[in-house]
């Protein structure tokens, strides 16, 4: 009986490189086996796998065995063949396209081969031929995969945005911007007065008030396609020509997003990779436009849904004051007006004085109703933090009623001088005065003044509020209110 015929050599070895590549569906894994089987299957002592970008071309990622060698040296095509004593070379097509190219350099000592045959080369393009394939799949399924991550990402924006849960809402952007496209930071630039463009807001893994009001000066070529809300695609931020930034040489690769939704521009999302990272791909480029696209609509939707509510806080307020207006200070000014009649006919002197206390205690809580209607009528907007903020945020809200602002003077250190119960009393009777002075006919001038240089007469230190203004006085009513209190 004939013996079954020897198998050519390096058959169980292919047969187990064409396995070992196909084990994977992620692409990196798939990658590094194909480099490894490569170099197992022909004696190799290095091995280099470089990827082109399928619609731009370029090399986009790399990966080897041992010292990485050049994937393309200079006057090497990406589609040529390249066999040589010490060399080995040849393109891994997908759907007919140079997906990358494999190169294999050297002999390792004790092989007693001292270059690649003919054979090694038919065994490579094999392999090749298999890893095409097994590539082409792995690539379809990691487009999947970061597809999905930025469909969640937008998604996870969008819900943040109208939810109320995000606190800055273009830092929200770029932070979740910034970990989808694995950037070194993200920030958005926003259109300044004088025709350029400021970075407003910023996250990156370090500081991110270093990138905060870096500027993209007028005339710059790249800001004539941002502001025309086209899309940048950066090779190397640092050598580009058209990047004026200061803080451009701190980065690599990049991407310049428009964020535009019904015709208007926002402001552009800008995703600088370091300087020695991977650059973008087109994948890279059409998903992060998409991602620009949706966080621009949702950043339009959450502003038009804070006017909303902001609108109804409005209309609640104006209820609110006209029922007090209308109902509680009428009835309370009806009932004062009795009281005062009454006191007038009475006789027995602790009657008159009761009456004329209930007609204080009137007279003040209209007072103090009034206020509450005035502060009812300032718009709605962040609370400020300092007790200045406090103070101006209350006469900016009366010039709203008295056609003009008050003229605000501090004396002092007001900050460090005043306790928090303190300057709650001040504001209480900063704006009881406002709301009087705002019903005062004739009234074009309201000075405010805050002094903390002004001991007590006791010799403690104090604090006086003086609110003064030029309208028509009646001889009752005080030409201005002082108070002066401790600190």
């Amino acid at each position: 009986m004939t013996p079954p015929p020897e198998p050519p050599a390096g058959l169980p070895l292919l047969l187990d490189a064409v396995l070992n590549v196909g084990s994977e569906l992620d692409l990196m894994p798939t990658l590094q086996h194909l480099v490894e089987s490569a170099v197992a299957l022909t004696g190799a002592k290095h091995g280099v796998l470089g990827v082109f970008d399928p619609v731009h071309g370029g090399l986009v990622e790399a990966v080897g065995t041992g010292d990485v060698q050049p994937v393309l040296p200079p006057g090497e095509a990406p589609d040529a063949v390249v066999h040589a004593p010490d060399t080995l070379a040849l393109p891994i097509h997908v759907q007919h396209t140079v997906f990358g190219r494999l190169r294999l350099t050297g002999r390792p000592p004790g092989t007693g081969r001292t270059g690649f045959t003919d054979d090694d080369l038919a065994l490579l393009r094999i392999l090749a031929t298999q890893a095409g394939i097994a590539l082409g799949n792995a690539r379809l399924y990691d487009t999947a995969k970061q597809r999905e991550r930025w469909i969640e990402g937008a998604a996870a924006v969008t819900t943040a945005l109208l939810t109320g849960r995000a606190g800055d809402a273009l830092t929200t952007v770029a932070e979740q911007a910034r970990l989808l496209a694995g950037a070194a930071a993200g920030v958005v630039l926003q259109p300044t007065e004088a025709g350029g463009m400021e970075i407003v807001a910023a996250a990156t893994t370090d500081d991110p008030q270093e990138l905060l009001g870096a500027t993209i000066l007028p005339g710059s070529a790249v800001l004539e396609q941002l502001l025309t809300g086209e899309p940048v695609f950066i090779d190397d931020s640092a050598t580009d020509p058209r990047m004026t930034t200061e803080v451009r040489s701190r980065f690599g690769p990049s991407m310049m997003l428009p964020l535009k939704a019904d015709g208007k521009l926002i402001g552009t999302l800008a995703l600088p990779r370091a300087p020695d990272d991977r650059p973008y791909t087109s994948v890279d480029h059409l998903l992060a436009t998409q991602f620009a696209t949706q966080a621009a609509l949702a950043l339009v939707l959450a502003e038009a849904q804070e006017s909303r509510e902001r609108l109804a806080v409005y209309e609640d307020r104006d209820r609110i004051a006209r029922d007090l207006h209308d109902l509680v200070v009428q009835r309370l000014f009806a009932t004062g007006m009795m009281l005062e009649s009454t006191q007038r006919r009475t006789q027995a002197e602790d009657v008159r004085a009761t009456l004329a206390q209930a007609v204080d205690e009137l007279e003040s809580t209209i007072q103090e109703v009034r206020t509450t209607i005035f502060a009812l009528q300032q718009p709605p907007a962040d609370a400020p933090t300092t007790f200045r903020g406090k103070v101006l945020r209350e006469t900016a809200g009366a010039a709203a009623i008295l056609g003009f602002t008050p003229s605000v003077h501090f004396t002092g250190a007001v900050e460090a001088a005043l306790a928090d119960p303190v300057q709650s009393r001040l504001l209480s009777h900063l704006r009881r005065a406002l709301a009087t002075a705002s019903r005062r006919p004739g009234v074009s001038r309201v000075d405010v003044t805050i002094d903390t240089r002004t001991p007590l007469p006791d010799g403690r230190a104090g604090v006086r509020l003086t609110v003064s203004d030029d309208g028509a006085h009646e001889d009752a009513e005080p030409a201005a209110l002082v108070w002066h209190a401790p600190r």
